[in-house]
Formats: C-alpha cells, sequence, structure tokens
C-alpha cells in the first residue's frame, strides 16, 4: 500500500497517510477538523530490489530447483570424461607474435 501526503489549506498541517491505492482522499484535517485537505503529488518511493536476483530465480519451485541442479550436473560430469589432451597441448605451445629477436654486433 503506498503512502500518500496531505496538506490542509486551512491551517497548513502537513502529514503522510498510508492507505489503499483505492482508498478515497481523506478530506478531514486531524489537527483542526476542517474539510480542506488536499493530497499532494508526491515524487514516490524508489525501488529497491535485495536478493540474488528477481522473481524468476528466487522464488522457483523445489522441483525446478532439483531438476536445475540434475541438469548442471549431468552437463558437468560430461566435461570430466574428456582425456585431457586439448588441456594439455594449450598448455605446451603458448603462442606468440613476437619475431625472435636479433643479435645486435658492435662493429
Amino acid at each position: 500500500m503506498p503512502t500518500y501526503e496531505y496538506e490542509c489549506a486551512g491551517c497548513g498541517h502537513r502529514f503522510d497517510a498510508f492507505q489503499s491505492i483505492t482508498a478515497r482522499p481523506l478530506k478531514k484535517c486531524p489537527e483542526c477538523g476542517e474539510r480542506e485537505l488536499q493530497r499532494l503529488i508526491g515524487t514516490g518511493a524508489g525501488i529497491i530490489f535485495k536478493g540474488s536476483g528477481f522473481y524468476q530465480t528466487d522464488y522457483r519451485s523445489e522441483d525446478y530447483k532439483k531438476a536445475a541442479k540434475a541438469e548442471k550436473e549431468s552437463m558437468s560430469g560430461g566435461d570430466k570424461k574428456s582425456d585431457g589432451k586439448k588441456d594439455a597441448k594449450k598448455k605446451d605451445t603458448p603462442k606468440t607474435d613476437k619475431a625472435p629477436a636479433e643479435k645486435s654486433s658492435a662493429a
């Protein structure tokens, strides 16, 4: 529920009221009792997202989480079956763009 800001045109009293969106605006000032309240246009409140993500990732069902975990484990299991030749080949032959340095001779 939003918080609305009100000001009395009669006495100048300002206050906030926590109301439902569908509730009618207040009319009677709690300070002076006059029916001269005006709801002010506020800037609104900033939205703060807390947590690791949003609805799609934070509030998944337990069945979904279990299926995702099983899928992740099956995918990582496929990587462990490789024989490691690709990794060894990458480590043994580093690529360089530089030409071999020439020896300078002082003559």
